[in-house]
């Protein structure tokens, strides 16, 4: 994947995290916060005012992280509020890159050719990796953060039409729902699938099996995973699920069962494709394309399967005309 060292970019296998065969995902390096008046943060974080128009978000369609953001932007009705640069589904030796051939915006903002010379505008001497998704403040010229899961919280601060996605009553829920699904299923799929070693693959894929039981269970007696709308964790779950059939099952080694095999988590996935304002957010076309051509080491011949087929694709491919938006 490669990473930045004193603000100079180096090219880097997919699995050079995985020490001792099990991959290491570095924390974020960007954590300050937007609210309603510019006041700290809850964790008492830096923060700014969200004002519609300053704010950009850098993201990928490919990936999961990323893609929260989105969604949430949607939900919350925040399309003219905060603009969107989409990287090209393809990542190798320079990382993320703004190339318009195969579905890349090209950088809206600054015109940069890749994302690392963005990281590198907001601190020239950055080390680190280079992921998305980028919050960036266009009045300050900076990186806000670049952690999905408070980027996504952070948006209810611009006072959008959305649902409230962490209601007060049931953060405690949602939090140790959004911990077990993080560790396990999230960040589990990317641990096996990077894993270097025997023992390290199954350390991985195994609790991943097992939480998708216990999520299948769950579901059985009711259509959220906490209260009885859908939250943020729900949000964070589908980003992995519908990617899980199409990459992680194969590219990823993940193979033990599918979600078409887990009845309540199929009719879940659809549930929340049925909202189209969730559905136009999904791009199977840059998530096939990212994975299997961008994970050399995994895949090197770079060859995209052609399925599998979905019982859901109606639901998204209208979206898939236009990678770019």
């Amino acid at each position: 994947m490669g990473r930045m060292i004193d603000g100079a970019w180096h090219a880097g296998a997919v699995t050079a995290d995985s020490e001792d065969g099990a991959f290491k995902r570095q924390d974020a390096g960007f954590r300050e916060w937007l609210t309603p008046d510019g006041g700290p943060g809850p964790d008492g974080q830096p923060g700014r005012p969200a004002k519609p128009g300053r704010y950009h978000l850098y993201v990928s369609h490919a990936c999961p992280w990323a893609h929260r953001t989105l969604i949430v932007r949607a939900l919350h009705g925040l399309e003219d509020a905060i603009g969107v640069s989409v990287v090209n589904p393809v990542m190798l030796d320079n990382g993320w890159t703004f190339d318009t051939h195969g579905g890349g915006s090209g950088d809206r903002l600054h015109d940069a050719d890749f994302l690392w010379q963005v990281y590198a505008r907001a601190r020239p001497d950055y080390s680190g990796k280079v992921t998305v998704p980028v919050l960036w403040d266009c009045e300050t010229d900076t990186i806000v953060s670049n952690e999905s899961s408070e980027i996504i919280r952070m948006l209810a601060a611009f006072g959008g039409t959305g649902p409230d996605l962490y209601p007060e009553a049931h953060r405690t829920a949602i939090d140790q729902v959004n911990d077990r699904i993080y560790d396990r299923v999230n960040n589990g799929v990317y641990k096996a699938g990077f894993a270097t070693t025997q023992d390290a693959y199954e350390a991985a894929v195994r609790p991943l099996f097992e939480t998708l039981d216990w999520l299948e269970e769950q579901l059985s007696d009711g259509d959220w995973l906490v209260g009885d709308a859908m939250t943020e964790a729900d949000i964070r779950l589908f980003t992995t699920l519908v990617r899980f059939d199409a990459v992680y099952h194969g590219h990823f080694k993940c193979n033990i069962r599918r979600i078409a095999d887990y009845p309540a988590l199929q009719a879940y996935l659809e549930r929340i494709l049925a909202d189209p304002r969730i559905a136009a957010t999904v791009h199977l076309d840059h998530i096939k394309t990212h994975y299997y051509a961008s994970h050399r080491d995994l895949n090197p011949s770079g060859i995209v399967p052609i399925g599998p087929a979905f019982p859901w694709f109606h639901l998204v491919e209208a979206s898939d005309r236009h990678p770019s938006e």
